[in-house]
Protein backbone atom coordinates (compact mmCIF):
# COMPACT_ATOMS: atom_id res chain seq x y z
CA UNK A 1 0.00 0.00 0.00
CA UNK A 2 1.52 3.11 -1.19
CA UNK A 3 0.77 5.44 1.87
CA UNK A 4 1.91 2.75 4.47
CA UNK A 5 5.14 0.29 3.06
CA UNK A 6 4.72 -1.00 6.43
CA UNK A 7 1.93 -3.01 5.52
CA UNK A 8 2.79 -3.98 2.18
CA UNK A 9 1.67 -7.47 2.91
CA UNK A 10 -1.78 -6.69 2.95
CA UNK A 11 -4.34 -5.66 -0.33
CA UNK A 12 -6.50 -3.40 2.25
CA UNK A 13 -5.64 -1.62 4.97
CA UNK A 14 -8.67 -0.84 7.69
CA UNK A 15 -6.93 1.39 10.35
CA UNK A 16 -6.85 4.26 12.62
CA UNK A 17 -3.79 5.73 11.90
CA UNK A 18 -1.27 7.31 14.21
CA UNK A 19 0.56 10.08 12.72
CA UNK A 20 2.07 13.39 13.66
CA UNK A 21 3.58 16.17 11.26
CA UNK A 22 6.00 18.54 12.02
CA UNK A 23 5.62 21.85 10.20
CA UNK A 24 8.29 24.19 8.00
CA UNK A 25 11.35 21.81 8.11
CA UNK A 26 14.64 22.18 6.80
CA UNK A 27 15.03 19.41 4.68
CA UNK A 28 18.75 18.99 4.47
CA UNK A 29 18.62 18.80 8.03
CA UNK A 30 15.80 16.35 8.17
CA UNK A 31 17.46 14.04 5.73
CA UNK A 32 21.07 14.37 7.69
CA UNK A 33 19.66 13.17 10.86
CA UNK A 34 17.41 10.62 9.73
CA UNK A 35 21.12 9.44 8.03
CA UNK A 36 22.81 9.86 11.27
CA UNK A 37 20.28 7.51 12.90
CA UNK A 38 20.32 5.03 10.29
CA UNK A 39 17.13 5.24 8.96
CA UNK A 40 16.92 3.62 5.40
CA UNK A 41 15.14 5.79 2.68
CA UNK A 42 12.33 3.79 0.82
CA UNK A 43 12.21 5.85 -1.86
CA UNK A 44 10.79 9.49 -3.49
CA UNK A 45 7.69 9.79 -5.18
CA UNK A 46 5.51 12.37 -7.15
CA UNK A 47 1.78 11.91 -6.07
CA UNK A 48 -1.12 12.65 -8.12
CA UNK A 49 -4.61 12.70 -6.09
CA UNK A 50 -8.51 13.15 -6.65
CA UNK A 51 -10.32 14.08 -3.42
CA UNK A 52 -14.16 13.19 -3.50
CA UNK A 53 -17.05 14.07 -1.34
CA UNK A 54 -18.26 11.00 0.35
CA UNK A 55 -22.53 10.61 -0.46
CA UNK A 56 -23.90 11.96 1.61
CA UNK A 57 -21.35 14.24 2.37
CA UNK A 58 -20.05 14.04 5.86
CA UNK A 59 -17.87 16.84 8.02
CA UNK A 60 -14.20 15.38 7.69
CA UNK A 61 -15.10 12.70 5.52
CA UNK A 62 -13.53 12.22 2.14
CA UNK A 63 -12.32 9.97 -0.46
CA UNK A 64 -8.99 10.00 -1.93
CA UNK A 65 -7.73 8.47 -5.61
CA UNK A 66 -4.05 8.63 -5.21
CA UNK A 67 -1.02 7.23 -7.57
CA UNK A 68 2.60 7.28 -7.63
CA UNK A 69 2.53 6.10 -11.24
CA UNK A 70 3.46 2.72 -9.56
CA UNK A 71 0.75 2.36 -6.93
CA UNK A 72 -2.74 3.11 -6.83
CA UNK A 73 -4.76 3.82 -3.98
CA UNK A 74 -8.67 4.33 -2.84
CA UNK A 75 -9.07 5.49 0.52
CA UNK A 76 -12.08 6.88 2.54
CA UNK A 77 -10.43 8.89 5.28
CA UNK A 78 -12.57 9.91 8.37
CA UNK A 79 -11.43 12.22 10.85
CA UNK A 80 -12.46 12.56 14.43
CA UNK A 81 -9.85 14.61 16.10
CA UNK A 82 -6.80 16.41 15.25
CA UNK A 83 -5.31 13.88 17.68
CA UNK A 84 -2.17 11.88 16.70
CA UNK A 85 -4.99 9.02 16.51
CA UNK A 86 -8.21 10.98 15.04
CA UNK A 87 -7.87 10.05 11.29
CA UNK A 88 -9.22 6.28 10.36
CA UNK A 89 -8.97 5.15 6.83
CA UNK A 90 -10.10 2.11 4.84
CA UNK A 91 -8.12 1.61 1.60
CA UNK A 92 -7.52 -0.56 -1.27
CA UNK A 93 -4.87 -1.22 -4.02
CA UNK A 94 -6.32 -0.37 -7.80
CA UNK A 95 -4.82 -1.40 -10.32
CA UNK A 96 -5.26 1.52 -12.86
CA UNK A 97 -5.75 4.99 -11.94
CA UNK A 98 -7.58 6.71 -14.84
CA UNK A 99 -9.75 4.06 -15.04
CA UNK A 100 -11.05 4.03 -10.97
CA UNK A 101 -11.32 7.94 -11.59
CA UNK A 102 -13.84 7.22 -14.46
CA UNK A 103 -15.54 4.85 -12.79
CA UNK A 104 -15.87 7.28 -9.50
CA UNK A 105 -17.39 9.74 -12.16
CA UNK A 106 -19.83 7.26 -13.68
CA UNK A 107 -20.89 6.81 -10.10
CA UNK A 108 -21.60 10.28 -9.51
CA UNK A 109 -18.72 11.33 -7.46
CA UNK A 110 -17.23 14.98 -8.89
CA UNK A 111 -13.84 15.32 -7.44
CA UNK A 112 -13.37 18.32 -5.25
CA UNK A 113 -10.00 18.67 -5.87
CA UNK A 114 -7.20 17.71 -7.56
CA UNK A 115 -3.72 17.79 -6.11
CA UNK A 116 -0.40 17.04 -6.83
CA UNK A 117 2.72 16.64 -4.02
CA UNK A 118 6.82 15.29 -3.61
CA UNK A 119 7.57 12.73 -0.94
CA UNK A 120 11.27 11.45 -0.19
CA UNK A 121 9.91 8.16 2.64
CA UNK A 122 11.94 6.82 5.07
CA UNK A 123 11.89 3.98 7.67
CA UNK A 124 13.47 4.12 10.93
CA UNK A 125 12.13 1.74 13.93
CA UNK A 126 8.97 1.07 12.23
CA UNK A 127 8.32 4.56 11.91
CA UNK A 128 7.66 5.96 8.48
CA UNK A 129 9.06 8.66 8.05
CA UNK A 130 7.54 11.26 4.95
CA UNK A 131 9.48 14.52 4.08
CA UNK A 132 6.50 16.21 1.94
CA UNK A 133 6.77 18.93 -0.46
CA UNK A 134 3.46 20.45 -1.52
CA UNK A 135 3.14 23.83 -3.29
CA UNK A 136 3.34 27.22 -1.84
CA UNK A 137 3.22 26.15 1.42
CA UNK A 138 6.87 24.96 3.52
CA UNK A 139 8.08 21.37 3.34
CA UNK A 140 6.77 19.28 6.56
CA UNK A 141 7.45 16.12 8.38
CA UNK A 142 5.26 13.14 8.53
CA UNK A 143 5.58 10.29 11.43
CA UNK A 144 3.28 7.42 10.97
CA UNK A 145 3.42 4.12 13.29
CA UNK A 146 1.47 1.08 14.88
CA UNK A 147 1.00 3.38 17.76
CA UNK A 148 1.57 6.48 19.27
CA UNK A 149 4.88 5.75 21.84
CA UNK A 150 7.03 4.45 18.67
CA UNK A 151 6.40 8.13 17.11
CA UNK A 152 7.06 9.70 20.19
CA UNK A 153 10.30 7.98 20.39
CA UNK A 154 10.98 8.41 17.09
CA UNK A 155 10.53 12.64 18.01
CA UNK A 156 13.25 12.02 20.47
CA UNK A 157 15.37 10.65 18.62
CA UNK A 158 15.24 13.75 15.84
CA UNK A 159 15.57 16.22 18.93
CA UNK A 160 11.51 16.75 18.39
CA UNK A 161 9.16 16.36 21.35
CA UNK A 162 5.43 16.23 21.08
CA UNK A 163 4.53 19.94 21.39
CA UNK A 164 6.65 20.50 17.87
CA UNK A 165 4.26 18.55 16.20
CA UNK A 166 0.40 18.66 15.23
CA UNK A 167 -2.14 16.01 13.34
CA UNK A 168 -3.51 18.38 10.97
CA UNK A 169 -4.07 16.74 8.29
CA UNK A 170 -2.72 18.88 4.43
CA UNK A 171 -6.19 20.83 4.40
CA UNK A 172 -5.84 21.76 7.69
CA UNK A 173 -2.15 22.89 6.96
CA UNK A 174 -3.10 24.98 4.42
CA UNK A 175 -5.34 26.53 6.01
CA UNK A 176 -2.22 27.76 8.75
CA UNK A 177 -0.22 29.28 6.34
CA UNK A 178 -3.68 31.62 5.29
CA UNK A 179 -4.72 29.50 2.23
CA UNK A 180 -8.51 27.28 1.27
CA UNK A 181 -7.24 24.81 -1.15
CA UNK A 182 -11.04 24.27 -1.64
CA UNK A 183 -11.02 27.54 -3.61
CA UNK A 184 -8.09 27.19 -5.37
Amino acid sequence: ITKCKIYTDRYVMDSIEYELRILDINIADIERKLLLLGAKKNDDYFFKRYVFETIPPKKGRWIRLRTDSDDTTLTVKQISSNKVDGTYEKEIKISNFDVCLDMLKMMGFKPKSYQESKRSEYLYKGVQISIDVWPNIPPFLELEAVNENTILACLEKLGYTKKDTTALNPEKIYLEYGIDIKKI
